[in-house]
């Protein structure tokens, strides 16, 4: 008696724990699910620049600083899970430099302090950090990205290692391009049509243009401050017209060159008025061609029309929604949403270019 009677004392606190158990995970199953949340909530007054009375032409979207910015849906068994063992901590970045997306909902961020990329999926709102497995070779200063989407693949510059990562989208590396070739990459950009691939080789100060292969075409530059010339150029982009847009950073200024590398203008100069520049670097264009320029030290974006001349600027040194802290690359998708590694910051701001008669 006294025997078995022990022995049901010992069970029952079992029992009862398991039966709380399923009763929690029948009432969470139930009940504690939750839709997915909007990624970017639209403002009841949307901050635009400029601002009234004069037409907007630049929105501000929202912002990604963390994989919880993503508001996935939850089932009630991840609420479970909350519940027992604590909810997961969101994943956010430390020091992301560049910034693209695949044309459509999946934003890849080059994060040089995590050595790996973010990849943010807006349809699906699910994160994942891609970088090397413990047993292979890793990544040292990842910089900047760039999707090339004729081959499916995303290009990652190492500045440190010398060379342009390949990745498949599904993260696996599929093989490197440019080591022996580059010195010190930075911003890279992949040309619609051609697949020509153009890097910012701030070591060697020139941009080199390699095939789609990575063998090298071509190279111009060098080191200098007279016309065609680079110091330090740190990012690239191409624009609709096929010019080959650099920030020669330390020039103070934007060079365009022709596809085949031959100087054509430059853009502004050092100083603190509008349309000059104290630490240019990311740059990018919009459908109609207008010419997008990240200042660092401005912490303020500049838009220039194709011609050259200086069209408006947006953003201020801050924290808060359209301020900035030393940000650097820019992307701007096929929908002309702009994309800015704002990097001090830890986050990725996002804008809408607004054309004309569009509704901020």
């Amino acid at each position: 008696m006294t025997q078995r009677s022990g022995s049901q004392l010992h069970r029952c606190p079992r029992r009862k724990a398991a039966a709380l158990f399923v009763l929690a995970s029948a009432v969470c199953t139930g009940g504690c699910a939750s839709e997915p949340g909007v990624v970017f909530t639209p403002a009841a007054s949307p901050l635009v620049w400029p601002t009234a009375p004069d037409q907007p032409r630049i929105r501000y979207v929202g912002a990604l600083v963390s994989s919880g910015d993503l508001k996935p849906a939850r089932s009630g068994l991840d609420a479970l899970g909350d519940a027992l063992f604590g909810r997961e901590i969101s994943r956010g970045m430390i020091n992301p430099m560049g910034v693209c997306t695949d044309g459509a909902d999946r934003v890849f961020v080059a994060d040089s302090g995590a050595r790996g990329v973010h990849v943010f999926d807006l349809a699906t709102q699910k994160y994942a950090i891609w970088q090397p497995g413990e047993d292979e070779p890793q990544f040292r200063h990842p910089v900047a990205v760039a999707y090339d989407g004729q081959r499916s693949r995303l290009l990652l510059s190492d500045a440190g290692g010398g060379m342009i990562w390949s990745l498949g989208l599904d993260g696996k590396v599929l093989g490197t391009i440019g080591a022996g070739i580059l010195k010190r990459p930075c911003g890279i950009a992949v040309e619609k049509g051609t697949g020509r691939i153009a890097v910012a080789d701030v070591g060697a100060h020139q941009i080199v243009l390699l095939s789609p292969e990575g063998t090298e075409v071509s190279r111009f530059g060098g080191r200098g401050s007279g016309q065609g010339q680079l110091n330090f150029p740190t990012f690239v982009a191409f624009d609709a017209s096929g010019r080959i847009c650099v920030s020669d950073s330390l020039n103070f200024r934007l060079s365009l060159f022709a596809a085949d590398g031959t100087f054509q203008s430059s853009i502004g100069r050092k100083g603190d008025l509008p349309g000059y520049f104290s630490q240019p670097k990311g740059v990018a264009a919009d459908s109609e061609n207008h010419l997008y320029v990240v200042d660092a030290n401005f912490e303020a974006v500049q838009l220039f029309d194709a011609q050259g001349s200086l069209l408006m600027a947006f953003g201020r040194e801050g924290r808060g929604p359209g301020e900035f802290w030393l940000p650097a690359g820019i992307w701007i998708d096929p929908a002309d949403r702009i994309w800015i590694a704002d990097s001090y910051n830890r986050r990725i701001q996002v804008f809408q270019y607004l054309r004309s008669g569009a509704q901020p």
